[in-house]
């Protein structure tokens, strides 16, 4: 069993505590011991690694992935891709999250039937490098709402980016096969989205027949059910049914948000903040201007999203990051970048941001008692990281910054031994 024993570092241990100096001993897969200021810990059989004042914490969850988003401007482009070359795809981009400092992502949807299936399987088996993942279904929606791209001449399911369903037997068939295919998650297209003009995002698609059949099958295979949902509609029509992981939530009433705070014991947010951003101001290189995207929706939606999440945030329901990362205005790689925009627009602190990543991280990959913490006891996840996140969140996305990422005691990216006395100390 190889051990690994990390010193002189500033340990951040993701709970929302204050960071203290110590060190890290880890045996196996798990977190052995954490020791505070200069008190030795016994480094027999064990590499030592100086941490040089460097901060260790765990690893980052994104929340909202979309591995076989392909950073294409279009729904379509991502479907067109060939199965092959997409297979091919998630499994660079698998390896990409978890350079990146991201040990666990949760499936948000993927572009053909079983590819977050096949992704998840090949990273657990060691075929591939990659976070911890939950696999998730293509997008289950209805004719005319969003992930429908079949076309009067087309109607072929192949040429459509979602799974279209018509009534409840339709839908309880097609849950049952994804089920079959070994998914973790049923992903449900509740709302619209103003991506697609003709089901913009205030529009609610599904009949509540529809929602209850679907995770009725969910709830007796054990998995687990989550929901576009922008409009308040759709949130609520969540929550009605019992879906654990609503996407996005933009916009919310004062029922909408009493219901949510009654079940924040049970439910996770994800917002998507980064694609809305991106649409209003990044979008421009595609041919979407600013005034198209404010034409689109995408300002209503934004200003709307704001207060509703600064308004959960208030109310202790757990909001995680994850932006829809995967297009090309949100290509994969920045997914940290929805740490600073809690902390600009919702208010969050940095240390508020990093719990929402870490510690909310191992509850929503459903392991809150061994995963998100540096703990004795907890896995192995971990990340050394030159600088102080709590001063400068965006060092978290920049890849000279993350000196070490550790996932089940392994070093995906081992430290530079070398170079450890030249790491900096500060932001």
């Amino acid at each position: 069993m190889k051990n690994t024993l990390f010193t002189n570092v500033r340990i951040l241990d993701g709970s929302g505590a204050d960071p203290f100096s110590g060190s890290v001993l880890v045996q196996g897969n798990r977190i052995l011991q954490v020791g505070r200021g200069t008190a030795a810990i016994s480094s027999a059989d064990a590499t030592v690694i100086d941490g040089a004042g460097a901060t260790l914490m765990p690893g980052m969850c994104e929340a909202h992935t979309h591995f076989s988003w392909n950073n294409a401007a279009t729904l379509g482009e991502i479907q067109a891709m060939p199965l092959e070359e997409h297979v091919l795809w998630c499994a660079k981009v698998a390896k990409q999250y978890l350079l990146a400092g991201f040990t666990s992502c949760v499936g948000a949807a993927c572009a053909k039937p079983r590819l977050d299936v096949v992704t998840r399987n090949a990273i657990n088996s060691g075929q591939i490098p990659g976070p911890r993942y939950l696999a998730a279904s293509q997008e289950i929606t209805v004719p005319g709402a969003l992930g429908d791209e079949t076309l009067p001449h087309l109607p072929f399911p192949e040429f459509s980016f979602g799974v279209n369903v018509n009534g409840a037997e339709d839908m309880r068939k097609v849950v049952r096969m994804f089920l079959k295919y070994g998914v973790d998650s049923i992903k449900l297209n509740l709302s619209g989205d103003n991506f697609t003009p003709d089901s913009p995002a205030d529009t609610t698609w599904m009949t509540d027949a529809e929602v209850a059949v679907a995770m009725e099958e969910v709830r007796m295979r054990g998995k687990r059910g989550t929901a576009h949902a922008r409009s308040a509609a759709s949130v609520k029509q969540a929550l009605r049914h019992g879906v654990q992981v609503i996407y996005h939530a933009s916009f919310t009433d004062t029922e909408t948000l009493d219901r949510l705070e009654e079940a924040k014991d049970r439910v996770f947010v994800a917002p998507g903040l980064a694609i809305l951003y991106a649409m209003l101001y990044e979008a421009e290189p595609w041919g979407i201007t600013r005034a198209k995207a404010t034409g689109m929706g995408y300002q209503i939606e934004w200003d709307a999203a704001l207060e509703s999440l600064k308004a959960m945030h208030k109310r202790g329901v757990r909001v995680l990051p994850g932006g829809d990362y995967g297009f090309a205005f949100t290509p994969h790689g920045q997914n940290a970048r929805d740490l600073e925009f809690f902390v600009k627009y919702l208010g969050f602190t940095p240390m508020e941001a990093i719990r929402s990543t870490t510690m909310y991280g191992g509850q929503i990959m459903l392991r809150p008692d061994d995963l998100g913490l540096v703990k004795a006891g907890y896995l192995a996840d971990l990340l050394l990281v030159d600088g102080d996140p709590l001063t400068n969140l965006a060092i978290l996305r920049d890849p000279k910054r993350m000196l070490a990422v550790m996932k089940d005691g392994v070093f995906a990216k081992a430290p530079d031994i070398a170079s450890q006395r030249d790491w900096r100390r500060g932001a």
